[in-house]
C-alpha cells in the first residue's frame, strides 16, 4: 500500500510541476504577444481545458480520431510555448505570425472544446428487418355455397293422387284434340309444373 501511495504521489508531484511550468510558459508567451492582464492568464487555462477534453474523448473510446486531433493541437500549443520561451524566441520582439496565432487561439480552442464536449455518438442502427420481396398474396377464401333447395321426395306410382292423374288426363285429351298427337312427358311436366320423375309416373298411368 505504501509503495502504491508513493508511486501515486510521485506522479501527482510530476503532474503539478509540469502543469505549473507549462502554465507559466503559456502566460509569458501570451503576454509577449500583446495579451496583457487577465487575458494572459486565460490562455494557459484554455490550452489545459482543451487537453482535458481531448483526453476524456480518447478515454471514452468513441470518435478517437477527433480526440487525437484536438489533443495534438493543444499539445502543440503547450510545447510551442515551452520551446519559444526557452530562449529560442526574443519575447521583446515577437514576430507577427506568432501574434496572429495567439490572437486566433481562443476561437480555435472554443471550436475544439465544443466539438469534443457536445458531439454525441450515435449508436449503430439496428439491422432492419428482412423485407418481403413482394406483396403477400392472401389465400383465396372459398365463397360460401348457395343453399340448395331440398329435393322433394318422388312419390311412387301408388302414391300419385287420383285427382292429379285425372287433371293430367284432361290436359292430355285437350292436347291431342288440338294437335292430333298424344302429349309427351316434357310437355305434360311443363303443364303440370311437377318434377320429371313424377311426370313420368303420371304419363305411365295415362297410357
Amino acid at each position: 500500500m505504501r509503495a502504491h501511495l508513493a508511486r501515486v504521489d510521485a506522479v501527482l508531484v510530476q503532474a503539478v510541476i509540469a502543469a505549473a511550468l507549462s502554465f507559466a510558459h503559456l502566460h509569458d508567451l501570451a503576454s509577449a504577444a500583446g495579451q496583457d492582464g487577465w487575458k494572459a492568464w486565460a490562455y494557459p487555462v484554455s490550452v489545459d481545458l482543451l487537453l482535458v477534453a481531448a483526453w476524456r474523448r480518447l478515454r471514452s473510446g468513441r470518435d478517437r480520431a477527433a480526440g487525437w486531433c484536438w489533443f495534438l493541437v493543444a499539445l502543440a500549443a503547450s510545447l510551442g510555448a515551452n520551446i519559444a520561451t526557452a530562449g529560442l524566441l526574443d519575447l521583446g520582439d515577437v514576430p507577427d505570425w506568432l501574434r496572429i496565432l495567439v490572437a486566433g487561439w481562443p476561437a480555435l480552442a472554443f471550436l475544439g472544446g465544443t466539438l469534443l464536449a457536445h458531439t454525441t455518438h450515435e449508436p449503430p442502427a439496428e439491422p432492419a428487418a428482412e423485407q418481403s420481396t413482394g406483396p403477400e398474396i392472401a389465400e383465396p377464401v372459398p365463397a360460401p355455397s348457395a343453399p340448395t333447395a331440398p329435393e322433394l321426395p318422388v312419390p311412387s306410382a301408388t302414391s300419385v293422387p287420383a285427382a292429379l292423374v285425372e287433371h293430367a288426363r284432361k290436359i292430355a285429351t285437350a292436347h291431342q284434340e288440338r294437335t292430333g298427337t298424344p302429349i309427351d312427358t316434357p310437355t305434360l311436366r311443363a303443364r303440370l309444373g311437377v318434377p320429371a320423375p313424377l311426370a313420368e309416373q303420371i304419363a305411365a298411368q295415362l297410357t
